[in-house]
């Protein structure tokens, strides 16, 4: 048998057919791989989006009555006037004054010296006045056609149209000639859809329900 040698130009020509497979299979395999992450990507992008249009709020963001101060010690001094409440606490809603005998329209709240007055929903002060029976007083309109009254105030820190945000400190309780026997004290009205009601029959409750 007669042995052949093949040439040099051929053995490069097979080298380097062999190395165009190489990196052919290479393109080739790289190409899948990038394919495969770009659908992952739409999948995950897909589901992102769907989530998200179904998505449902779950915080409650009514306003909800607060009381006019944040002092825990602070208590009621004297009753909101009640015909259908009990002979006991009809007698703490009266107000003495010059001999006369006055239904208490409001909630006086005392128990210290000097405590803060809060508002107790976002609204804008309508009215700021220095009465010289019942003091200093603060009118704030809120929505939903409430009116909060604050009275008796010592110290007043807003203005006639400020802007002011529920809990924001409004003033200090003080005294009024009216009830000159409940010293340092708060006298709190609270006016809905143009009645006066009973402010502690709306503590904690949205503005929407009122």
């Amino acid at each position: 048998m007669t042995k052949r040698r093949i040439k040099r130009p051929v053995i490069y020509g097979i080298y380097a057919f062999v190395f165009a497979l190489m990196i052919g299979a290479v393109y080739l395999v790289e190409s899948k791989m990038n394919q495969t992450s770009f659908n992952q990507d739409q999948n995950y992008d897909y589901v992102s989006d769907t989530i998200t249009e179904e998505d449902i709020p779950v915080v409650d963001t009514k306003e909800v009555v607060i009381r006019p101060y944040t002092d825990t010690e602070i208590t009621i001094k004297k009753d909101y006037y009640d015909y259908k409440a009990d002979a006991t606490k009809q007698e703490n809603s009266i107000i003495y004054y010059e001999n006369t005998y006055m239904q208490n329209s409001g909630i006086s709240y005392g128990g210290k010296d000097s405590f803060d007055v809060v508002a107790i929903l976002d609204g804008t002060v309508s009215d700021v006045k220095d009465d010289e029976l019942l003091g200093k007083i603060v009118e704030i309109k809120h929505n939903n056609d409430v009116i909060s009254v604050y009275q008796s105030l010592g110290e007043v820190s807003v203005k006639k149209g400020d802007a002011v945000s529920q809990g924001q400190n409004i003033g200090k309780s003080g005294t009024s000639n009216i009830s000159k026997d409940l010293g340092s004290h708060l006298h709190f009205e609270l006016i809905v859809k143009g009645q006066t009601v009973n402010p502690e029959e709306y503590y904690d409750k949205n503005i929407s329900e009122l």
